[in-house]
């Protein structure tokens, strides 16, 4: 067999399945966009969906009582159980009691814990935070369940956000001194 023609059926087969995965991202933001926080271990939000029977099992297991259900009027989401960081984070349990307690799949704990969680992405305000203004502060960064892997203080003293190791949980925000918050959580798209 020709190396070359392996070589380019395997370049357009690459090529075909990237589009596909390109085409399936773009049609499931658009059918189904994802507007709310969801508990960790939450499926693709068409998946979540189709998966989720809203029993609410996944909520009274939660410590900190942080998961709630979307609102009647969230559309295909109604009665789906979401986090809202505003009224209470996530404080990220050693053992994902919510995704546990979900005996559908919507919510599955991953084989890599909370390494492999992202909720959301933290953004941070500079003109907002008092550590840019000369304060010593550092709160967001002691109060943040992950630690340095996720947030951490510099030599000057200004928080420092690492996307990798952040799991989105929102402790950090709603910890934060400045009102509003110098932190926010914006969701996955």
């Amino acid at each position: 067999m020709d190396t070359r023609a392996s070589d380019r059926r395997g370049f357009f087969r690459e090529a075909i399945i990237q589009l596909a995965r390109e085409v399936a991202e773009r049609t499931e933001q658009r059918v189904a966009p994802r507007r709310y926080f969801r508990p960790p271990g939450a499926a693709d939000e068409i998946a979540f969906l189709a998966s989720c029977t809203r029993c609410g099992d996944c909520m009274p297991v939660c410590p900190v009582h942080a998961i709630i259900k979307a609102p009647p009027g969230a559309g295909l989401a109604a009665g789906t159980p979401i986090i809202d960081p505003a009224i209470q984070a996530c404080v990220v349990c050693a053992d994902m009691p919510c995704a546990h307690a979900c005996a559908t799949g919507a919510l599955v704990p991953p084989a890599g814990g909370w390494g492999e969680i992202h909720m959301g992405v933290l953004e941070l305000d500079p003109q907002r935070c008092i550590t840019f203004q000369g304060v010593t502060c550092g709160v967001c960064a002691r109060a943040c369940p992950v630690g340095e892997r996720a947030l951490a203080m510099d030599a000057g003293g200004h928080p420092v956000l690492r996307p990798e190791g952040c799991v989105g949980c929102g402790v950090c925000v709603t910890a934060c001194v400045t009102s509003p918050s110098s932190l926010t959580l914006r969701l996955l798209v």
